[in-house]
């Protein structure tokens, strides 16, 4: 069970929050970014990979794309949190579809996939 509400948590703060930047880029023009340190003023290494395969992070589609994405995660969680039949596979499958949203976002999938294999083998005895 305790297993559980770290996955959840840790999923609503990486949904929550693509959700809510997504929605701050479209009302504002632009992301939150840091605004010290080394990384100042830059967008997060998931703008690399979004430029790589075509797609231009500041553009509209993109912001549209992270609050989509940010809220299909949020519905997943939801649907795992109430035990739906689908829930645990489609928490699974979509974390790994957002390994992409580095660093922080591919960190919280990453452990939100082990945790998921790891519930799944504590169920089964194994």
């Amino acid at each position: 069970m305790f297993i559980k509400w770290i996955i959840i948590l840790l999923a609503v703060i990486n949904f929550g929050y693509m959700t809510f930047d997504g929605v701050h880029a479209l009302t504002t023009g632009d992301y939150i970014r840091p605004t010290s340190g080394t990384h100042a003023g830059q967008l997060g290494p998931w703008s690399n990979v979004v430029s790589a395969v075509g797609i231009n992070p500041e553009s509209t589609p993109m912001k549209v794309l992270f609050i989509a994405w940010g809220l299909v995660g949020l519905y997943i969680t939801y649907g795992f949190i109430t035990g739906k039949p689908w829930g645990w596979k489609a928490m699974l499958i979509f974390n790994l579809a957002s390994l992409w949203y580095a660093m922080i976002g591919t960190i919280a999938s990453v452990m939100q996939c082990v945790l998921l294999t790891l519930s799944k083998l504590a169920k089964q005895g194994v």
